[in-house]
């Protein structure tokens, strides 16, 4: 994995967009109801992930987990050693979309070791974005996914749930974070009567206030996991007016302030 951890880290300093995120601490992090957005392959390179409320699965340093869009999830990273450090690639639904149907299972999450061929494959993808623009991150990401499935013979293209309303109302929430959308504009974003749109949406579990939350809080939580941004702008940056309001929603959610999960990030 060193190979991979220096390839991550060196991609890291230079000032470029890049197309995965590094979460990392030197303390244990207890998040719950974390929203996964959109499927992500988690590659535990350092320490040791548990999720679920009751650490159903455990994930240790060499090993890689990829989870399914979900609208919660608990998560715990603890270090081992010095630090947990992790490499985070999120794709989009229609990057399934070139996976050839299976006769296999459907997993509710794929873990395993990460083995030669997926660690190179990762390497050149922490590297493409010195030499790929972004527009063709896609294909990259797409050759990750084919070569999982090569090697897990799972059905993964049915892993990302198309919940179709729920994710257009996350894109149009997502697109300005600071805009007071309302559930009738949105309706009318959808050609949807506003009653409509609130049924559907509670047919697919959730509502637009539950959305809201989860696409201002999830940023913040990337924030607050990738940058050392002070608190007060993150809360503004993600359409807070009150940082307090912004602590109280974020504690509410994850079950720790922001402040608190900054410190875990900081050696003593």
């Amino acid at each position: 994995m060193k190979d991979l951890i220096e390839s991550a880290r060196e991609m890291l300093t230079k000032n470029v967009a890049l197309p995965f995120a590094v979460y990392s601490s030197f303390k244990k992090q207890t998040l719950s109801n974390v929203p996964i957005a959109k499927p992500v392959l988690i590659c535990v390179l350092e320490g040791t992930k548990f999720i679920g409320a009751d650490n159903d699965v455990q994930c240790d340093s060499g090993s890689f987990v990829l989870l399914p869009n979900s609208p919660s999830i608990h998560l715990r990273n603890i270090p081992r050693g010095t630090e947990y450090f992790a490499l985070l690639i999120e794709f989009e639904l229609s990057d399934f979309e070139c996976l050839p149907s299976l006769d296999g299972p459907t997993p509710g999450i794929l873990q395993a070791d990460i083995n030669e061929a997926l660690q190179q494959c990762l390497i050149q993808f922490v590297n493409c974005a010195n030499f790929i623009p972004k527009p063709l991150w896609a294909s990259r990401r797409q050759e990750i996914l084919l070569l999982l499935q090569h090697q897990y013979n799972h059905n993964l293209r049915n892993m990302a749930s198309h919940l179709e309303l729920s994710h257009q109302v996350h894109r149009l929430i997502s697109a300005d974070l600071n805009a007071e959308i309302s559930s009738q504009l949105l309706a009318d974003k959808l050609a949807l009567s506003e009653s409509t749109l609130r049924r559907k949406l509670r047919a697919e579990g959730t509502s637009v206030q539950d959305i809201k939350d989860r696409v201002k809080l999830g940023v913040a939580l990337h924030m607050i996991q990738t940058s050392f941004t002070p608190i007060g702008v993150i809360a503004e940056r993600c359409g807070y007016q009150s940082q307090s309001r912004f602590t109280d929603k974020f504690k509410q959610r994850f079950g720790l302030t922001p402040t608190a999960l900054r410190k875990t990030r900081m050696l003593d």
